[in-house]
């Protein structure tokens, strides 16, 4: 549009012969055309030429004028041209109080808004649907919901029937004051008004439901949407992706994402964003590097959320030096890093131990023009309580307040957190109070730290549960942190019919107990030698749909394996042996250095027998902690027996026995696990790889180095990321930076060649203090 107006402008200029000028309409189309995409300016130009060619503007350019102003909230702006339109004698008309409506609705001012609804029949027009909807929306927006809904009801005294946009509309605003059985109420009462809901409707209502982690209910309704013939599109599978993402269910969220572009429903960057953060928290950071590679080469442009996203992809997973990296692709692709960026970067060094080099990241990004925010200056309070030096902590609020820089919630439980840890709960007090006289409510993080640091130091309940309390009666709801805390007193103190009570009364508050505060009450009955009892927890915890973790099979198979020696002992003692005494005979450390394949299976059969029956997270379990153990054998024992009753090893398995292949220095048995992998459809960590491709090149095997390199190449891995991870992070820390103009060639030969600035750092080798 751009381009026409200023080929227009250029034709009036250079026509000497012929005078040119456009007609009202196509000033008017050329208006309308402009105000598609908000080019204010150049209307404001077209406008001028207008009246320079004596022509008149009328009803249609007035009202294309006043709504694009606002459409971006300025409404003074817009005013000045319903005075033209007045004193060029035009009549506004029902478009144009809409259009001013809406002015004052996107800048919140709902007092002229409702002033401007009010006036219409008097200026002699008449309310519309679209006058309602506008309305409507401001109201739901700002929250008046009741005043929206008696709007609604009003629409009928003009003469107007509820729209499927004015449905979509309340349904909306229900949601997000969560209001979910209100909205599908409405849904409901649509239907039956013969107002058949859009897509936009129920993508309203998928989301609302992913947000609420109702997601098999949010998948029923993108189905009716399929089956009544609705078109869907990008906004209500970003929707349903988003929601899998946030639960974690990545492959029902790639299920999703081959069915969208299946059905010819191109994904955009948003889609990409809500994947690699999913990725991400799943600590998939090499398929969610593999997924950025994707996006490059359907020319997708990564915005700063995907970046962020990487980057902390790569902090959580320990690859700090890749998270850096990132930093120097976000400047190739014209990008910024952000506050929240360097708040990242920050708090993983402290969390690295690296306490000095984190103040200085801080420093140089101060002297480079970045203005600290609450988020940077949070995490570097954070960074220094966690290394012991709440002095220091104190001194950055002094400067971050001096910056007119207003700490927050966080920043204060950060100190208190600090203080807590160092046993000055006096002074951690009295930093609450100073929260509350500065206007900041503590939070549910306050409390738990205090009522924390009050039972592991000997307090009495009483002064816990006085803090309790204080939280409830602020309007704090505890979380599964603070239950869990008082939970695991009470099984440290024996006091089990406490603990089970305190479970109940968390359940009943709507607040399910995590892996957590399941392992605690299993560690409390196995302490007091009830292994019935631990078990019953499990049966518990897999009802719940609580995923037992590595440390859960830990804590009852030493409770088992104490409890079977109990037994053995007692037998041939005459029954002489008290259970309880063997709850501390085996430091849970022992366990996987001990526990053999018989008893592993004697103990999967007591699971059954309590109704918890093995699945594959069980033996992803076992096999991790015979892992870690450096138990290969055993490991291997279970993956097989696991394929005899028809369960096969998933991606966390083969990591778990390429690491542990690894550890012991077997290489090529690593290799081939790896190549199992990729044959089952699995993607490797690329960290798998470095080791393994490493490990031959220690025992002198070029030739397998050589050729796992090039395999892995046939991966979707991001190629930069092999570079960094395999030569730069691998080769070159190892010793072996000769090796990489050989897999320089393969990568090229194979079309994977890495940017310039990675070819710099390997031809030129890596400068100290050049990547921290």
């Amino acid at each position: 549009m751009m381009f026409v107006s200023g080929e227009v402008r250029r034709m009036k200029k250079y026509s000497e012969k012929i005078r040119f000028t456009l007609s009202r309409r196509c000033y008017n189309n050329l208006l309308m055309g402009l105000a598609k995409f908000n080019l204010i300016d150049e209307m404001e130009a077209v406008f001028t030429d207008m009246l320079i060619d004596k022509i008149s503007p009328n009803n249609y350019t007035f009202n294309t004028m006043i709504n694009v102003y606002c459409k971006v909230g300025k409404v003074m702006e817009a005013r000045l041209y319903l005075s033209k339109m007045l004193r060029a004698g035009v009549t506004p008309e029902t478009f144009t109080y809409t259009s001013l409506i809406l002015g004052y609705c996107r800048n919140k001012d709902l007092g002229n808004a409702r002033m401007m609804f009010k006036q219409i029949p008097e200026k002699g027009g008449r309310r519309s649907e679209a006058v309602y909807d506008t309305l409507i929306h401001g109201l739901g927006t700002d929250g008046h919901i009741d005043e929206a809904f008696e709007l609604f009801r009003q629409m009928p005294d003009d003469g107007c029937h509820p729209t499927v946009r004015t449905y979509t509309i309340l349904i909306d605003a229900l949601c997000r004051l969560g209001r979910r059985s209100e909205a599908f109420n409405l849904f409901r009462e649509m239907g039956e008004k013969g107002c058949h809901p859009n897509h936009h409707t129920y993508t309203t209502l998928i989301d609302c439901l992913c947000k609420e982690k109702k997601l098999e209910d949010a998948h029923k309704l993108f189905n009716e949407m399929s089956e009544k013939g609705l078109v869907i599109g990008v906004p209500t599978y970003n929707a349903l992706i988003d929601g899998y993402c946030k639960e974690g269910k990545m492959d029902n969220a790639f299920t999703l994402l081959s069915l969208m572009e299946s059905n010819g429903c191109n994904p955009e960057t948003r889609t990409y964003n809500e994947l690699i953060n999913g990725l991400c928290k799943a600590k998939q950071v090499h398929k969610a590097m593999a997924l950025f590679s994707k996006m490059r080469e359907r020319r997708m442009s990564p915005s700063s959320i995907t970046f962020n996203s990487l980057i902390q992809g790569q902090c959580r997973a320990g690859y700090f030096d890749n998270a850096f990296r990132l930093l120097m692709l976000m400047s190739e692709d014209d990008l910024e890093p952000d506050q929240w960026t360097y708040s990242m970067l920050i708090d993983t060094l402290f969390k690295e131990g690296k306490v000095e080099k984190g103040y200085a990241f801080f420093r140089s990004i101060k002297e480079k023009g970045t203005k600290a925010n609450e988020a940077i200056f949070t995490a570097l309070i954070d960074g220094h309580c966690k290394a012991g030096k709440i002095d220091i902590a104190s001194s950055l609020l002094e400067e971050m307040i001096a910056e007119n820089c207003l700490p927050n919630s966080h920043t204060y439980n950060a100190l208190i957190n600090g203080l807590c840890k160092e046993k000055k709960i006096h002074k951690a007090a009295m930093l609450v109070e100073e929260m509350i006289e500065k206007g900041l409510e503590p939070t549910i993080f306050t409390y738990t730290n205090l009522i924390d640091e009050l039972l592991k130091n000997g307090h009495s309940d009483e002064e816990a549960l006085m803090i309790f309390e204080r939280m409830l009666s602020s309007g704090l709801q505890p979380d599964v942190c603070t239950y869990t805390v008082f939970i695991h007193t009470y099984c440290i103190q024996g006091k089990l019919r406490k603990a089970e009570d305190m479970m109940v009364k968390m359940i009943n508050k709507g607040v399910l107990p995590d892996v957590v505060t399941y392992n605690v009450l299993i560690n409390g009955y196995g302490n007091l030698g009830s292994i019935d009892g631990a078990f019953v927890v499990l049966k518990k915890m897999f009802s719940a749909g609580c995923r037992p973790s590595v440390a859960t099979y830990s804590a009852l198979l030493k409770h088992f394996i104490n409890d079977t020696r109990v037994k053995e002992r007692s037998n041939k003692d005459g029954g002489l042996v008290l259970a309880a005494a063997s709850s501390s005979s085996m430091d849970i450390s022992n366990v996987w250095k001990i526990l053999d394949t018989e008893t592993t299976l004697r103990f999967l059969e007591k699971m059954v027998e309590h109704g918890c029956t093995p699945n594959i997270d069980t033996y992803d379990s076992l096999i991790a902690g015979f892992c870690q153990g450096g138990r290969l054998e055993e490991a291997k024992n279970l993956a097989f027996y696991m394929n005899e009753i028809g369960l096969l090893p998933n991606e966390d398995i083969y990591t778990s026995l390429v690491g542990c292949c690894c550890k012991l220095g077997m290489y090529t048995e690593a290799s081939t696990l790896l190549d199992n992998m990729i044959s089952c459809g699995h993607l490797p960590p690329l960290e798998s790889y470095k080791v393994v491709v490493c490990g031959l090149y220690d025992e002198g095997n070029v030739e397998e180095a050589e050729e796992v390199f090039s395999r892995l190449l046939r991966g979707d891995y991001h190629k930069d990321e092999v570079a960094y991870t395999i030569l730069v992070d691998g080769l070159h820390k190892k010793g072996h930076a000769d090796r990489c103009p050989k897999l320089l060639d393969i990568m090229e030969e194979k079309g994977r060649q890495p940017n310039n600035q990675t070819y710099s750092m390997l031809v030129e080798g890596l400068p100290d203090g050049a990547i921290i």
